[in-house]
């Protein structure tokens, strides 16, 4: 079977799914592209006319959202440990809080580092700091759903913690970890101190530098 191809950026949303194929122990063919491709690699738009990060290429599949390939890598053999399966406890639960990750969490970041980081000379950088307040309060509910917890569904560690466990990465590296609640931040120290975390962002980080 020939290798999955992952075309990412070290440290975007990418890290979901580069993380995702080392717990599942899948062999990836690891792209790092300079930030933003779309400019610095515009050959890139070839493979991906959105020209974002990550793109997953395996065979005839094609995947662009980062939650998506980390469940796709996840199950690609079949269902394993880190997905919850229609049927199982806390199936719902899974797919609830794996979107959640994305849609909700991620994207108030990603326009707070846009108008507050970006583009903040564009006089936009009040609207960025009032999404980072949006980030802030949409922690709540995976606060809640932690207490009692070490991971978020079927009492082990799963896509859906990847998936939350990136924006809280995020946060920390963009500067929006002042109101992260301390329990999100214990959350994220179990999360990153896992080996797979550390293989992935290691494995990035040194394409990164080879740029």
């Amino acid at each position: 079977m020939t290798k999955p191809v992952l075309h990412t950026c070290a440290r975007s949303r990418g890290l979901r799914a580069t993380w995702a194929a080392e717990e599942a122990g899948v062999d990836i063919d690891l792209r790092i592209l300079p930030f933003p491709p779309r400019y610095l690699a515009p050959e890139y738009l070839d493979l991906n006319p959105l020209g974002t990060v990550p793109l997953l290429v395996d065979g005839a599949t094609r995947l662009t959202e980062s939650c998506a390939i980390a469940h796709y890598l996840a199950t690609r053999e079949g269902y394993t440990p880190l997905a919850i399966a229609p049927g199982e406890e806390d199936y719902g639960a899974y797919l609830d809080y794996t979107y959640h990750a994305d849609a909700t969490i991620t994207f108030p970041q990603t326009v707070y580092m846009r108008f507050a980081i970006f583009e903040k000379d564009k006089g936009w950088a009040e609207a960025g700091h009032a999404y980072a307040k949006w980030f802030h309060k949409r922690l709540v509910k995976v606060e809640q759903r932690l207490e009692g917890r070490e991971f978020l569904c079927a009492d082990r560690f799963t896509v859906a913690d990847i998936c939350i466990g990136y924006a809280l990465v995020l946060a920390q590296s963009v500067g929006l970890d002042e109101g992260v609640p301390q329990s999100l931040k214990d959350y994220r120290a179990r999360l990153t101190a896992r080996p797979s975390y550390q293989r992935a962002f290691t494995r990035e980080e040194e394409g990164r530098k080879a740029l």
